[in-house]
């Protein structure tokens, strides 16, 4: 996911064969898989990677990673690069705990591997006050990613953005209802959804295509 001038679409939480069919049709940027047990989304590094072979090239697959072992999320970027791949891929990881820069810095050494270019970190923050949006912007990641609350589908005040520099992916009760105001407003970097283009626990290909279409609209 290079720096473009539109902001980019990110879909998290696919955990189905027929996620990947509807995500292939609309073509967002990029796709997210939970990796960390104990949420409803969450998948196997093998089921992942199952997906993933599945998945077009040319849509980014982002591993989203809570409190995990360096070692585990740096297996997640080596696997994906076994035989059966066969054209160029963009993976990236995301951190969703209380991960700090020197896990960060640690990270980024045991995600090196020889002839790749770096793996891109994103890390999310839970934003309620300014303060919680200072922290973010100190983060050592290549992108934060501003949240109303991990999985919560709520938005949060938009007027705590204001003056942010760096790129950042805005999360937290987006859908196809409101994107096209976050975007037009903010122009953050990226817009990562899960629960808003779900129907009854489930991805929507409906939905999928409305939210993908309400970005790409307003380029």
């Amino acid at each position: 996911m290079a720096d473009v001038e539109r902001t980019l679409v990110k879909i998290c939480g696919l955990r189905r064969p027929e996620d990947i069919e509807a995500a292939n049709a609309v073509r967002p940027d990029a796709v997210g898989f939970i990796l960390s047990a104990g949420y409803r989304r969450s998948v196997g590094l093998r089921k992942a990677h199952e997906l993933i072979d599945m998945l077009d090239p040319a849509i980014a697959h982002v591993g989203v990673f809570v409190d995990e072992p360096i070692e585990r999320v740096a297996r997640f970027t080596h696997a994906y690069d076994f035989d059966g791949y066969d054209a160029p891929r963009t993976v990236m990881v995301q951190l969703h705990g209380h991960e700090n820069n020197d896990y960060i810095a640690r990270l980024r050494h045991a995600m090196a591997y020889p002839g790749w270019w770096g793996i891109p970190i994103i890390q999310a923050f839970v934003v309620r006050t300014a303060q919680d949006v200072e922290r973010a912007c100190q983060s050592a990641a290549d992108y934060i990613l501003l949240d109303g609350g991990t999985g919560s589908g709520k938005s949060f005040d938009w007027d705590l953005l204001e003056g942010v520099a760096r790129p950042y992916f805005l999360a937290g009760g987006l859908g196809p209802d409101n994107l096209t105001e976050a975007v037009a407003r903010l122009r953050p970097y990226a817009v990562d959804m899960s629960s808003g283009v779900e129907t009854n626990g489930l991805k929507d290909p409906s939905k999928m295509a409305a939210a993908v279409a309400a970005v790409r609209n307003l380029y």
